[in-house]
């Protein structure tokens, strides 16, 4: 029962990635090249894409999607109005899951070529 949960909850935590990334590319359909895109998720200006900003812009489908405002997307905020709840805290760790595998020189930060790509 454990590992169904801990499979379920993986689903949800990639499906909001997913989602994730989808609202912000979708949303930021202006952005023409990935110099551009990283320039809008760079908060800082330094040229990279920390984990933290990371976490900032792809966070907006989770505050989208926690209609309550309560930290934790319910079932009935989920897709399909079912599911496992999800807490901010665990969307925030597929996050940073999905940052460490797309950093691909593990430097702790995304260049242009690494935000362009998929995660590995």
């Amino acid at each position: 029962m454990a590992d169904h949960s801990r499979a379920a909850r993986a689903r949800v935590g990639r499906y909001l990635v997913s989602a994730a990334l989808l609202v912000a590319f979708a949303s930021q359909a202006q952005v023409r090249d990935t110099a551009a895109y990283l320039a809008r998720m760079d908060a800082d200006g330094d040229g990279w894409v920390s984990l933290a900003e990371y976490q900032h812009w792809m966070g907006y489908a989770f505050e989208r999607m926690d209609l309550d405002g309560d930290g934790t997307l319910s079932p009935h905020e989920l897709p399909g109005g079912r599911g496992r709840a999800v807490t901010r805290q665990a969307h925030l760790a597929t996050l940073a899951d999905a940052f460490r595998r797309q950093d691909v020189n593990g430097d702790g930060a995304l260049d242009a070529r690494e935000l362009a790509a998929p995660p590995q």
